[in-house]
């Protein structure tokens, strides 16, 4: 979706999106429950473990990372169970999380109660692209994609977050 802003090489060398230090959990693409039944091993084989709930009134599962961090340091990071390191993703285009497909763009709620597209300010080939280009690209229909989605399935929405830029 944001191959006209970023290149699929330049996202795969990077990484950045797919890395998960404790903080950031909250950043983990919430998928629906469908999801789960189908990727129950990561690259190497293993079980994937799920955590189920409901967001914004929706069933969903996110990926349960808390038992793949090896020490208390809160700079590691734990990669996506699907992330090949050598090759990228290894999910199929139709079955990767819309998260995942929109990143670095959220759909946020605003402290006021309005949904709008943000952008993530920490991804490194982002800040490579002018903000206008983005809004740009935003305001030519994937603002719509992405509200629809998210009007299907409202557990991807995030509470904004200060600093990140409205688009």
């Amino acid at each position: 979706m944001l191959s006209e802003v970023l290149s699929k090489k330049a996202c795969a060398q990077c990484g950045f999106c797919c890395s998960f230090r404790r903080q950031s959990l909250w950043e983990l693409p919430r998928v629906p429950v469908s999801f789960t039944e189908k990727y129950r091993t990561d690259v190497n084989g293993e079980p994937v473990e799920y955590t189920f709930g409901e967001e914004n009134g929706a069933a969903c599962a996110v990926t349960e990372l808390h038992g793949k961090y090896r020490t208390d340091a809160p700079e590691e990071e734990v990669l996506c169970p699907f992330l090949d390191p050598d090759s990228g993703c290894t999910l199929p285009a139709e079955d990767k999380p819309f998260d995942c497909s929109i990143w670095p763009l959220r759909y946020m709620r605003m402290p006021d109660g309005e949904m709008r597209v943000c952008l993530t300010p920490t991804c490194p080939e982002i800040n490579k692209v002018p903000q206008e280009r983005m809004r740009k690209l935003v305001a030519d229909g994937l603002g719509e994609k992405i509200a629809e989605y998210a009007e299907k399935y409202p557990f991807m929405i995030k509470e904004y977050k200060n600093g990140f830029p409205v688009m």
